[in-house]
């Protein structure tokens, strides 16, 4: 759990939930975080002493540690199941199942309501991360850059408000990748690009609506050089999902993407914002449990 979640209120909100759950017979068992980056390192230490089934309570960087905790050590191995308390900011990924939220949640984990999920698997020149919702680049992870270091507690008025921002600058710019089935490496220039295991970011926007988080797939979401006004007319487009009916935006479903970039670039990846050089992205299908 993290407690600074949400600016505070995940730790006020703990307390009834527990009592919820352990009421409907769920052992809990509760650990805190300090630090970013911490609930990485409980996880991995939980799963090495063969615990299976774990609860995120925060937001969706707090269920991208734990994703993290949980892999490479999983891979082969007993399948984890990872269930979601969003008492934080948000949980995007939720919303690929329900708009209900914590209640949904709740009841998923009463139910023992779980379903399989891929992870995504991304390497770079420093080392390898999982992740189960998206990771982006360009005006995508511009705008979660842009709130990450601004705006980190104005909630859905932080995106945005950062969306606008990052309007006014619009950098258009070339991400050389190559995706399963092409012979060489695109390098034209594009506003995002997005690969994703479900279909939301940002709370509410719809980035991938045909993504599904159990087909074995890396939903691919490009959208070209498209101008300021264009993207303004469109914006509605990015939370109903029509987007990617604009002409010059792409929508597949792939195994596998290969980079060539000369440099690391900003990611957006499950709501932390980190800076990559993305080598290799592939997908693991169904290694993980999702209670949801």
């Amino acid at each position: 759990m993290n407690p600074a979640a949400g600016g505070g209120k995940s730790k006020k909100l703990l307390g009834p939930v527990l009592e919820q759950l352990r009421a409907g017979g769920v052992e809990v068992n509760v650990a805190m975080t300090r630090s970013a980056g911490q609930a990485t390192q409980i996880a991995r230490d939980a799963y090495s002493r063969g615990l299976r089934n774990f609860i995120a309570v925060g937001g969706d960087g707090t269920s991208y540690e734990v994703v993290n905790g949980l892999f490479p050590e999983a891979i082969g191995r007993d399948i984890p199941t990872l269930g979601f308390l969003p008492l934080g900011t948000g949980n995007s990924f939720l919303r690929d199942f329900s708009d209900q939220g914590l209640e949904y949640a709740i009841e998923s984990i009463l139910t023992d309501r779980s379903r399989p999920c891929d992870v995504l698997r991304m390497r770079h020149r420093s080392g390898t991360l999982y992740f189960i919702n998206l990771l982006s680049m360009g005006f995508s992870a511009d705008v979660a850059t842009l709130r990450a270091r601004r705006f980190p507690h104005w909630g859905e008025l932080g995106y945005f408000t950062s969306i606008f921002l990052t309007l006014a600058r619009f950098n258009r710019r070339p991400f050389r990748l190559r995706t399963e089935g092409q012979n060489g490496f695109d390098d034209r220039q594009c506003l995002f690009v997005t690969f994703n295991n479900s279909k939301f970011t940002g709370g509410t926007m719809m980035i991938a609506p045909k993504a599904q988080v159990s087909d074995g797939l890396i939903e691919y979401v490009r959208w070209g050089p498209i101008g300021r006004l264009g993207l303004i007319r469109n914006l509605p487009g990015l939370y109903d999902g029509t987007h990617i009916q604009h002409p010059l935006a792409e929508s597949n479903g792939v195994r596998r993407v290969e980079f060539n970039l000369d440099a690391p670039v900003d990611v957006m990846v499950d709501g932390e914002v980190v800076s990559l050089h993305c080598e290799e992205l592939d997908v693991l299908p169904g290694a993980l449990n999702v209670v949801a």
